[in-house]
């Protein structure tokens, strides 16, 4: 996979990722959701920034759309990482056990594997945590948008967390496996907590008006 999936059309993502190959897969699933979310926090902010009815928040509003930004593209970028860790994993897991290469590459190789989806589930959580804010200091006619960026944000984390979930087995060293494994129950904890968070208070706005 030499081309950067952000700059495969819609149509040329999907099917790549219907055909049968290891990557894309989930794990740039995960990535491209996670980047939906923060395009949406971006289109939120849009419509209201400038507006005099928001001024006291333009503020922490201006910083949460640069934030949105930036997470668009790291997402983007973190779903050709995760894809290029599988691919090179699944390439391993085609030789023999014993092979020297794989012996050799396998451990980095699963690190690899692992440390993308938890990145792409952090950066979820970081998402959540600043859509958080925006509930009573957006453009209320935006209140639907930013509760499907929230759910988006918590199904890319849960999704990215299958693909930590699934490698960390691989994982060598009994350390490392647990300290991966708390890292992802406690994130993943908090994750769904601040999305249930987040639906609250829009509902509670939404009843308010």
């Amino acid at each position: 996979m030499n081309q950067p999936l952000a700059q495969l059309s819609m149509q040329e993502f999907a099917d790549r990722l219907a055909s049968k190959s290891p990557s894309p897969g989930g794990g740039a699933v995960a990535a491209v959701t996670a980047a939906h979310s923060a395009a949406l926090g971006c289109m939120v902010l849009a419509y209201t920034l400038g507006k005099p009815k928001f001024a006291a928040h333009e503020s922490e509003n201006t910083k949460a759309l640069e934030f949105f930004q930036r997470a668009q593209i790291t997402a983007l970028a973190l779903a050709d990482e995760d894809a290029v860790a599988y691919g090179n994993l699944s390439a391993l897991w085609k030789l023999p056990p014993t092979d020297a290469r794989r012996v050799a590459q396998e451990p980095d190789a699963v690190r690899a594997a692992t440390a993308a989806p938890m990145s792409i589930l952090m950066l979820a959580h970081d998402i959540l945590e600043t859509l958080q804010k925006l509930p009573k200091t957006c453009n209320p006619n935006l209140l639907s948008d930013l509760a499907i960026a929230a759910t988006l944000a918590d199904t890319a984390a849960g999704a990215a967390a299958w693909n930590v979930r699934v490698n960390v087995p691989q994982l060598r060293d009994a350390a490392e496996r647990a300290t991966t494994e708390n890292k992802l129950a406690h994130a993943l904890a908090h994750v769904h907590s601040t999305s249930d968070s987040i639906a609250r208070d829009i509902t509670a706005v939404m009843k308010a008006k």
